[in-house]
């Protein structure tokens, strides 16, 4: 063999995993992130609380995974757990999605309200889940909350409330809208009996949720990077014939509209929380209102 043979230059072939492999690797031990293309491993991403290593994209929770973040010890008292949405409308194919989604979710309906407590101070809360239709607002989901604010009243507890929706609940129609009114009024009775509400804006929240009660917080705090407004981008761009800007409807572009008080890490949140309610508690007591 001549010596320049010991110097050519081989031929390199990429390695297609055959379909057996692909069989074998376990589905959801990895994760891609969608802002910034990093592959991590799923557990690595859970004990980061679903928040990218790389650039510190907030991934979607869903109402458990909040419930267990944000209470002491994961611990929570659920109010109306068994209250499920009806078909009023005879809405086409409606309470085939509705039943879809149970199963899928595991929830009776878009949010979970309960109480429990947060660096040992009571609160009320209502956390909303993006994956039972897109979060919608129906008329189930407008009860159990208003339900909750009620019941936050009657105890002086504060009210909080996670929220994240693409809007109304098309499905239900006015009865959907209705909802609007109903929370908002609620809110305007806990604030005139002296109560805290909290609104935490999480990605996406739009449509009558944001329209509603979750710009209607005392103190309103954002998780980084939340897309939340009225209607979408496009249909603004379309109306309005001009380009937005690129970081339009961000948590970062509304705090510096003024249109929340703080944008939260998640990691901060909890923390953040137990300060605001130390701070509007009563020398330290669990009384509230008044």
């Amino acid at each position: 063999m001549a010596i320049k043979d010991f110097f050519q230059k081989k031929r390199k072939y990429a390695t297609i995993p055959s379909e057996r492999t692909k069989r074998d690797i376990p589905e959801g031990l990895m994760n891609k992130c969608p802002l910034c293309g990093t592959i991590q491993f799923s557990k690595e991403l859970d004990k980061n609380l679903k928040v990218c290593t790389a650039c510190g994209y907030h991934f979607k929770l869903n109402a458990v995974e909040r419930i267990q973040m944000t209470m002491d010890e994961g611990r929570f008292f659920e109010y109306d757990a068994d209250m499920m949405s009806e078909d009023p409308l005879g809405f086409p194919d409606y309470s085939a999605k509705y039943e879809k989604a149970v199963e899928g979710t595991g929830l009776n309906d878009a949010v979970i309200t309960g109480e429990g407590t947060i660096g040992g101070f009571p609160a009320v809360v209502a956390v909303m889940s993006f994956d039972f239709m897109g979060g919608s607002l129906g008329s189930v989901v407008g009860e159990k909350v208003t339900k909750a604010i009620e019941t936050a009243m009657q105890k002086n507890y504060p009210v909080i409330v996670f929220s994240t929706s693409g809007g109304a609940r098309m499905q239900e129609s006015i009865l959907s809208l209705m909802q609007m009114a109903k929370t908002s009024a609620a809110i305007q009775k806990l604030s005139d009996q002296g109560g805290l509400f909290i609104s935490i804006i999480t990605d996406p929240t739009f449509g009558g949720v944001s329209a509603s009660f979750a710009m209607l917080g005392d103190i309103i705090l954002a998780e980084p990077g939340a897309a939340f407004g009225f209607t979408g981008r496009r249909v603004i761009e379309q109306t309005i014939r001009q380009k937005l800007p690129d970081n339009f409807q961000t948590s970062e572009f509304n705090l510096k509209h003024g249109q929340v008080d703080k944008v939260v890490a998640r990691k901060d949140m909890r923390s953040m929380l137990t300060k605001i309610l130390d701070l509007h508690s009563v020398k330290g007591a669990s009384s509230y209102g008044g």
